[in-house]
């Protein structure tokens, strides 16, 4: 392995998930610019296709995620699926790994409702725990097998620092998402041996539209401004501001790369040291 090689994605590709905005966009076009041919997944068509357009390389088959991935050339692409409805993801992404190859899954998508976790309905955490952890496994059983067969393979969920500290307010949304981290670690378990890694990235405060929402419903529900929310969130940050997409993506592509071949099983907080303050 050498420098800067061992950072280079040429020939992969990769699929990711809430890829329209924030964290998602900000990976996809983190993976491209390292060489990667990127697959945008999500529910919203319009907003993939811009996202899709802002892609370095070769646009390439825009309407349907065809088109071989094995080659330096880089062929990017749409999956428009609802993460709500796992079956159609599964479906969706077994007939893409019957086309191609994927060898990296940023497994992303939007978070449960704000809400303290008593006051939540049983199904509540039934349509949390389909859409991350179900949505999850549909994923990595299609595109597993390709994986093996290359000797290479990322798995890498976004989550949140809640896995190792929950939030209070985020009551389902503190439940499911150590579930998925504890999830990834199995697979860390079973699928290093084939040169397939998997790992968690828990993103600090990130300014995105999510976290927006959180803090106008805090804000609502505490009869504080928004302005004194987020201003009350930054100080509970060592670095003392908000993180950026773009930061969450340095390290997501980080593990993506050939790079992380020896780092597998972790949960990797990316928040400006506030976990290091609890």
């Amino acid at each position: 392995m050498t420098f800067p090689g061992c950072f280079s994605l040429s020939g992969r590709t990769a699929f990711v998930g809430g890829a329209s905005q924030g964290i998602g966009r900000a990976c996809a076009i983190a993976l491209a610019s390292a060489g990667a041919s990127v697959i945008v997944a999500g529910r919203n068509d319009e907003g993939l296709q811009k996202v899709l357009a802002e892609l370095p390389g070769c646009a390439g088959n825009a309407g349907g995620a065809d088109g071989a991935g094995d080659s330096a050339k880089q062929e990017h692409g749409v999956c428009c699926v609802d993460y709500a409805d796992w079956r159609a993801v599964q479906a969706a992404v077994d007939g893409l790994a019957a086309r191609r190859t994927v060898h990296i899954v940023v497994h992303n998508t939007g978070g449960p409702a704000a809400g303290f976790a008593v006051d939540a309905e049983p199904t509540d955490y039934a349509k949390a725990f389909e859409m991350h952890v179900m949505t999850g496994q549909a994923l990595v059983r299609a595109f597993a097998p390709g994986m093996r067969a290359a000797g290479y393979g990322r798995i890498i969920n976004i989550t949140s620092t809640s896995v190792v500290t929950p939030i209070k307010g985020l009551g389902v949304s503190n439940t499911i998402r150590a579930a998925v981290a504890n999830w990834s670690r199995s697979l860390a378990q079973e699928l290093s041996a084939f040169g397939i890694t998997a790992n968690t990235v828990l993103p600090g405060f990130t300014d995105t539209a999510r976290l927006q929402s959180l803090f106008k419903g805090k804000a609502s529900r505490s009869g504080n401004s928004v302005d004194e929310v987020t201003k009350a969130a930054i100080a509970s940050i060592p670095a003392g501001r908000l993180g950026s997409p773009e930061e969450i993506a340095a390290a997501v592509l980080f593990l993506a790369s050939p790079a992380a071949s020896y780092v597998s099983g972790v949960n990797l907080p990316v928040d400006g040291a506030r976990l290091a303050g609890n």
